[in-house]
């Protein structure tokens, strides 16, 4: 009697050395991976900063330069991009400066409950507009907050409208006040700058000043 050939699908040797390969293959990607989100997660410095390297999160000395928001026709999304150095609230900032002002910002938002009403990154609530790119807001650009809030700065016009909301109505739904101080609001603008200028691959799409936007009055906050 012949004896009839298994077929290969139905061995168990070559699945379990399959499962193996898969996992050895699976195990190798992972480890390179994270390796490479790490590069790509790390903050940049000062140095990387004043050479023009830009890096997907920057230095938290970016609150030192303009940040604009362009369309990258490689990449076929919007990038921030770190321009020349400009003051932010009347100064230059040092590192150790920046750091804890951003953090005091990061505390901020976190103690006044903001993903309450918004998202930061995407995550959060819905019920007020998305502030990761709120620095670079149309409505923030075109100088029209700044004549309505009277100041001549652009993160002056920011800290203004933190503290007393309801003093500067710009949305539908409106902003309650939450008694915001002045040393808060300066260090939630320079939260809300060097977050502007963190590399989110085109996240919120379509956010750079356009007619459209203009004339539909969105604000950030």
């Amino acid at each position: 009697m012949s004896k009839k050939s298994a077929s290969v699908w139905t061995s168990i040797p070559f699945w379990r050395r399959s499962a193996a390969w898969v996992t050895g293959v699976a195990t190798v990607l992972l480890i390179w991976l994270t390796f490479d989100t790490m590069s790509q997660i790390r903050m940049g410095t000062d140095e990387e900063l004043a050479k023009g390297i830009t890096r997907r999160i920057p230095a938290p000395t970016v609150i030192n330069y303009h940040i604009d928001y362009k369309y990258d026709k490689k990449r076929g999304h919007e990038v921030p991009v770190i321009g020349e150095k400009e003051n932010f609230f009347g100064k230059q900032w040092s590192g150790e400066e920046a750091a804890a002002l951003l953090h005091k910002g990061k505390l901020t938002s976190q103690a006044k409950n903001c993903m309450d009403c918004h998202t930061l990154l995407g995550n959060g609530a819905y019920y007020a507009p998305d502030l990761t790119k709120a620095w670079l807001d149309p409505k923030w650009n075109d100088g029209t907050m700044e004549g309505i809030t009277g100041k001549e700065t652009k993160e002056e016009a920011m800290a203004a409208f933190l503290m007393h909301p309801e003093m500067y109505p710009t949305h539908a739904r409106m902003m309650p006040n939450l008694k915001i101080t002045r040393d808060e609001a300066v260090a939630l603008v320079a939260f809300l700058k060097h977050m502007s200028a963190i590399d989110t691959n085109g996240f919120p799409r379509n956010f750079s000043q356009s007619e459209k936007r203009l004339k539909g009055g969105t604000y950030a906050f």
